[in-house]
């Protein structure tokens, strides 16, 4: 029978690595038969081959994709066929180890990261630890040592790569390198050093050698390289590094390279459950960020006016068009009750996560324009739909809750009760911002953006003050009844965003 190597079976379909990979965990291909590649090789490495009829199987799912069948119908149809009973004994086809004589997707427990045995750790654009497991601690950190509770003290390259034991390796140059060149894509080289990495002075240069030597990774397909974890004169320990990217960061996984990888490799192409498994499991940490509140002015009185379909309608019509606007701001969502929200913005490595809030939150209020045009175009109404918003930063815990269907990203702090209230503060679809969170701006940031407050005159006149602050204290007569929810920050110092 003859046998096609990974490689050449994905250059003959045509498609990527993290493609096989799925269309194994599916159990449209079978796993592959890992065996010694001919000719020998000095270092033992294994291949995995696949039967040549693959290329069939392969040709087979394209064709029916091409009909705009689902990969679930796809499956069904292609793993009932396999499972279907023959009419005879003469039309039993005779099967062998290496042909599609499975029954369908594997039915073992399957595998978590938590449950994986050897070192995985996520980390974020700034390449500071988010998650790491048991035995990433026990085989890259000295007895005894622990992660910092604070993000910002969880470079990799010093908790990990500053470690002694890392140091050692026989492949640490080789591990930097790969780190660096996924890390260039969007980490300059003044970003990089900008990052308290807590290394010496040599050990820098050694990163910024490496960092111009390196081509940026550009390519978001499961990657690897091969490394040797062994002190120099010792017996090597030949492992695969893997490298997995998404939203929420890039996911390194290390394995012996003789061991079978068709597990770990198909768990890391199903995103949804990399990423369930690290949240439920990572811990809370201390973190700057910026929080943005937003509410929908005058939503109890549109509610009554509207149908109850129509008033969902509208709410997710707001929220839609908001999508793009947070996403290109790297916002996070965060639990809100009722029809607002909650975004935070963490830190950045190429980006001002101050910055983006308030841009985010400029940007969300002329959507909000043109969101409300077409629904007074619908609806003949005269209502203006607005969003008021509130803008505050701090340093907080941010962690997520858990129930049994989803997961909630949440921040315990005063940071978010700030926002909350400025957010109940504006009116008229405006956006206020704490004079903390703006001074925190550069001053090429600060420069572009219009703010200050609006007083009344003597005749009861509007008098804008541009550039300038209020005290909430100063802004509202506390002792109204109906300003009372404001005493817990009738101390903070507050501004309007005009434009940007």
């Amino acid at each position: 029978m003859v046998m096609l190597t990974s490689k050449e079976l994905i250059e003959q379909a045509g498609i990527s690595r993290a493609t096989l990979n799925n269309y194994i965990a599916l159990g449209l291909l079978p796993k592959p038969e890992v065996m010694a590649p001919e000719g020998g090789d000095s270092k033992a490495r294994r291949i995995g081959y696949f039967p040549d009829e693959a290329v069939t199987v392969l040709e087979r799912v394209r064709v029916l994709k091409d009909g705009g069948k689902t990969m679930d119908q796809i499956v069904e149809e292609l793993v009932g066929e396999r499972q279907a009973p023959s009419t005879s004994v003469e039309s039993q086809p005779v099967t062998t180890a290496s042909t599609f004589s499975t029954a369908g997707p594997v039915t073992a427990p399957r595998l978590t990261l938590i449950d994986f045995e050897q070192p995985s750790y996520l980390v974020n654009g700034k390449f500071e630890v988010e998650w790491w497991n048991d035995a990433c601690e026990e085989r890259f950190l000295e007895a005894g040592r622990k992660l910092s509770n604070e993000m910002s003290d969880r470079s990799l390259f010093t908790t990990f790569f500053g470690g002694s034991r890392l140091s050692q390796a026989s492949g640490r140059l080789e591990m930097l390198r790969f780190h660096l060149a996924i890390a260039k894509v969007r980490l300059s080289k003044q970003a990089l050093f900008s990052i308290d990495l807590g290394v010496n002075a040599s050990q820098v240069q050694e990163l910024g050698s490496i960092y111009d030597e390196v081509d940026p990774m550009t390519s978001r397909e499961i990657t690897f390289t091969e490394i040797n974890l062994a002190p120099d004169g010792e017996t090597p320990e030949w492992y695969r590094l893997y490298a997995a990217f998404f939203r929420e960061g890039t996911l390194f996984s290390y394995v012996p390279a003789e061991s079978d990888v068709d597990a770990l490799v198909g768990l890391l192409s199903r995103r949804d459950l990399v990423i369930r498994d690290i949240l439920r499991n990572r811990k809370p940490y201390l973190t700057p960020l910026a929080v943005l509140v937003a509410d929908l002015q005058g939503s109890m009185k549109i509610c009554v006016e509207l149908p109850p379909e129509e008033y969902f309608e509208l709410i997710n019509d707001i929220w839609d068009a908001m999508g793009s606007r947070l996403r290109s701001y790297y916002a996070t969502h965060g639990k809100h009750v009722g029809d607002g929200l909650v975004y935070y913005f963490l830190p950045q490595p190429d980006c001002n996560y101050m910055a983006n809030a308030l841009h985010c939150a400029h940007e969300m209020r002329e959507t909000m324009r043109e969101v409300s045009s077409a629904w007074k175009g619908r609806k003949n109404w005269l209502n203006d739909l607005k969003l008021n918003i509130g803008l505050d930063e701090g340093e907080e815990w941010f962690g997520t809750y858990q129930t049994p269907t989803h997961l909630e990203f949440t921040v315990l702090g005063d940071t978010i009760n700030r926002a909350a209230r400025l957010s109940d503060f504006a009116h008229s679809g405006t956006v206020w911002i704490s004079k903390t969170m703006l001074s925190k701006l550069s001053s090429t940031e600060r420069e572009l953006v219009r703010f200050g407050i609006r007083h009344r005159g003597e005749g009861g006149e509007e008098v804008l003050v541009p550039q300038s602050y209020g005290g909430i204290s100063n802004l509202l007569d506390l002792s109204k009844p109906e300003h009372h929810k404001f005493q817990d920050i009738s101390g903070m110092t507050v501004a309007e965003i005009l434009d940007i």
